[in-house]
C-alpha cells in the first residue's frame, strides 16, 4: 500500500454533518484492525489559503478515544475542505485517512 502503516488501522466511516448553519460534527470509527491503544487526531483546512488546524473539541468514547470532532463557528467556503485523520499507537504505525469534502 502507498500509505505507511498497518492495513486496517486507518479510521472508517468518516462523515460530517452541519447543523444550525455554523456547527459541524465529524465522526469516524476506529480501523477494524487498529491496536487498542490507538488514538486518532483530526486536522482540517477549510480553504487552501488557510493553515491546517487541529480539532479543538474532540468527541470521545468511554475509553477516552477520539471518535469525532465538534466544530463551532464554521464558515463554509465554496471550495472543498480538506480533512486528515492520523493515528498513533505505541505498537505499530497507523495509516492516515484523508478526504476532500
Amino acid at each position: 500500500s502507498v500509505f505507511a502503516g498497518m492495513n486496517g488501522s486507518a479510521i472508517e466511516n468518516f462523515s460530517c454533518v452541519i447543523y444550525n448553519i455554523s456547527l459541524m460534527n465529524c465522526t469516524w470509527q476506529p480501523g477494524w484492525d487498529a491496536p487498542g491503544d490507538t488514538q486518532y487526531f483530526l486536522y482540517w483546512q477549510n480553504s487552501k489559503y488557510n493553515d491546517a488546524m487541529e480539532c479543538e473539541l474532540y468527541i470521545k468514547n468511554e475509553n477516552g478515544r477520539n471518535m469525532g470532532c465538534r466544530f463551532q463557528n464554521v464558515r463554509i467556503e465554496t471550495e472543498k475542505a480538506y480533512f486528515l485523520v492520523n493515528g498513533s499507537s505505541k505498537d505499530s504505525l497507523i495509516q492516515f485517512y484523508d478526504e476532500y469534502i
